[in-house]
Order: C-alpha cells, then structure tokens, then sequence
C-alpha cells in the first residue's frame, strides 16, 4: 500500500494559490518622440498605477536641458545653477510627466557629443530621462519600456536594451532600483551589422554616408572575443557599436553595453592600441575608480587592449617590444599616478601593470597572474589604489615590490 503524507492545511493553501508574497508589477512606459526640426526630444513617462509610486526625485543638472514639464500630479521644480531638481508626487490611476530635452551637445572646439540632424541622431538615454531616486511603495515592481516616435523617413533605432518591438525596447538594469534608458542610441535612415558572440547580441550602427567601417569592427570583436571572455567572464545580452563622422567627437567612449567610435578613428593605432577595445574592456571590467584612482581603470582599460590582442595573436613579439619603447618613453617622466589621468599617466599605469603581471607569474610559478587581480576588482563597487595593493599582494600572496614605489604614494 502506498505511502501517504499529510499536508499542513496552510501549506496547500499557500500551493494553491502561488506566492502570495509575489510583487505587484506595475507598467512604466517611455515615450520618446524625436523633434530635428528644434534638436529636442518629447519624453512622456506613464505609470500604469500612480499610487504604485510615492515620488521620484530627478537630478535636472544646470538650468536649460529640460523644459515644458506637465504632469498628472504634484511637480516641484526647483532650479539651482548646477543642479536643478525636478520632484513628482504622481496621481491616482494612470500618471505622467512629460517634457522636452535638448539633445545636442557641443564641445568648445566645435565637435559635437550627441547630435541631432535632419536625417540622424546620436544621443545618450541618460540624457532622455536623468537620473532620479524613486520612493515606491512596498510591494511594487516598475516594468520599464521605451517606445521610440520616428520623424517621417527615418527608417530605425537601435538601443543597447533587448528589442521587444518595432521601435520598442524592455529596460531592466538589475544594478539600479529606478530603470531608465541609459547608454548610446542611434536614429534615423542607419546601416548596421549584426552577429552573435558567444551569448551576446552584437550590433554595429552607423548613419549611412559616415564612413563607419562596420565589418572591420565586427571582424576585430570576433577576433579578440574568445580572450576578452577568458579575463572578463560577462555575457551581456546585447552590445551596440555607434558611430559618425565629422563634426563629432573624435574619439570613443563606453556607457551602459554600448560604446561610441568616431568613424575616422583607426580600429588599431600606429602605437599598437586599440580605442574599440579599451572601450570594451572597460565595459566588461566595470572598474569603478573613486575620485583621483583614474589610473586604475584606465591603466587596466590600456593594458588590456594591447595584451588582449597580443594573445589573440594579432601582435607580434617584434611589435609588442616597439610598443613597449614607445610607453616607456611616454610615461618616463611621470613620478605619481594619482589625479586626473592624462595620456602620459596612462603610459607609465601600463607598464607599472605589466611589471606586477610578470611578478605574480613569476613568484606563482604562473598558477595566477594580472588577470585574477583584475576579476577580483571586477566584483567590487568602488576601488582605489589601497585596495588594488591588497588585492594585489593577496594573489601574489605576500609583499609586491613591484608596488612599492612612490608612484603610488
């Protein structure tokens, strides 16, 4: 005769009717219609639920980025020369706030950072929504979408979040309590290259006409892969590339899986660096330096994008003794490390890094080496130069001396 177990009256209620404890999910939409005809966007945010939210409290930055707030609710404006902040108490039942926000950004040399044209736009979603700090109710989970307007003629956008739709993308940041669309965006009449490595959705996006060599980018990322994935064990389920020509910035920067590359800029410079992989290194590290630590995250970020395509097999021993001529040279008259990194800080980071890698392989007897140094700061939220020692002298398991030195102190 079979067994029979009995069952608490109050667990099989409990089976019965699923996790009670389950958070009430509440939709939060993004409603973004480009206006190239004023350089703006019109952002409309909706809560499904207002009374899902207490209050969010935005940092507006200097005065002028963002105009005509309307909302269903209370809104609090209160403008400072830095940093105005925006305050919403949402109403009842459906809620929203919306407004305009300008999207170019001109340097003083003339580039541009994020523009807006009549047929394309390049722009940051941290400038779309700013960032802001949500008081909501217990209980409450916000599911975030962003839903893109096109001007007439404008063909697509491309986001670093996963695509849900036509011109619709699901934002979930598991880092973040308040999910907004954050990194680098792209919009208009486009030309873009897409593949999958290893877990992640990759997307190469330029405007047609703008000299972006997509294949070329494509093929280097393919190239470097399998070795970024070895010291950078992260799979992000999608990374965009944008990029344009003349009159924007001539240089790269990395933000939330995406990553700017002016189109004129070499995929591997005369010095033997890559910009495209320092900026991917310093996605998949996610090094935080705190304030005057730069040269951490920006020594590793150059240091990698020279040893990374070294074991890929794309530099020669003959080139690699060259670039190594070339950083001593760079960073030869440099006697600290601490501050505001500039390139010849840079240089002398990297050799410093290169000299600790060959003293861990070598007091390791090559058992560990930089690279669990670097996946160890990978785990932390902030770090500074105390903490890179310690980590450090923990993998080497006892004193560097290769750290101490005035550079660091």
């Amino acid at each position: 005769m079979p067994l029979r177990y009995k069952w608490p009256l109050g667990l099989l209620l409990l089976i019965a009717c699923g996790p009670l404890w389950a958070a009430k999910k509440v939709d939060f939409d993004y409603h973004v219609r480009l206006l190239p005809q004023s350089d703006q966007a019109q952002v409309r945010l909706t809560l499904a639920e207002g009374t899902a939210v207490r209050s969010l409290d935005f940092d507006l930055g200097p005065p002028g980025s963002y105009s005509d707030f309307k909302a269903d609710g209370q809104w609090q404006l209160t403008p400072d020369a830095l940093h105005s902040r925006g305050l919403w108490h949402p109403a009842p039942g459906k809620a929203s706030l919306s407004y305009r926000v300008h999207l170019n950004h001109q340097r003083k040399n003339g580039s541009f950072d994020t523009r807006m044209t009549p047929q394309w736009a390049l722009f940051r979603g941290e400038d779309l929504v700013p960032a802001a700090s949500l008081d909501a109710q217990d209980g409450s989970e916000l599911v975030s979408r962003l839903e893109f307007e096109l001007p007439p003629g404008w063909k697509s956008v491309e986001t670093p979040w996963p695509r849900i739709g036509k011109n619709r993308f699901r934002i979930d940041d598991v880092s973040r309590l308040f999910d907004r669309p954050t990194g680098w965006m792209l919009a208009g009449t486009l030309g873009s290259r897409r593949t999958i490595l290893g877990e992640t959705e990759v997307t190469v996006s330029a405007p047609k006409g703008q000299g972006m060599r997509r294949m070329d980018v494509l093929t280097l990322l393919t190239f470097v892969w399998p070795q970024v994935q070895t010291v950078f064990p992260r799979n992000p389920p999608k990374l965009l590339i944008v990029g344009a020509g003349s009159p924007m910035w001539k240089g790269s920067a990395a933000a939330g899986n995406s990553i700017y590359l002016y189109s004129g800029l070499p995929l591997v410079n005369e010095a033997g660096s890559s910009p495209l992989l320092r900026e991917l290194v310093q996605l998949f590290s996610g090094i935080n330096d705190e304030p005057e630590h730069d040269w951490i995250g920006e020594g590793l970020s150059e240091y990698y994008a020279i040893e990374l395509m070294r074991r890929a097999g794309g530099m020669s021993d003959e080139r690699y003794q060259t670039l190594q001529h070339r950083l001593n040279a760079a960073g030869k008259g440099v006697t600290r490390l601490r501050g505001q990194a500039s390139p010849a800080m840079v240089a002398r980071a990297v050799t410093l890094l290169q000299a600790l890698d060959r003293e861990i392989r070598l007091q390791t007897r090559s058992k560990r080496s930089l690279d669990d140094v670097s996946q160890a700061l990978m785990r932390l939220d902030k770090v500074n130069t105390q903490v890179f020692i310690q980590l450090s002298e923990s993998v080497l398991g006892g004193r560097s001396e290769v750290l101490d030195t005035p550079l660091l102190h």
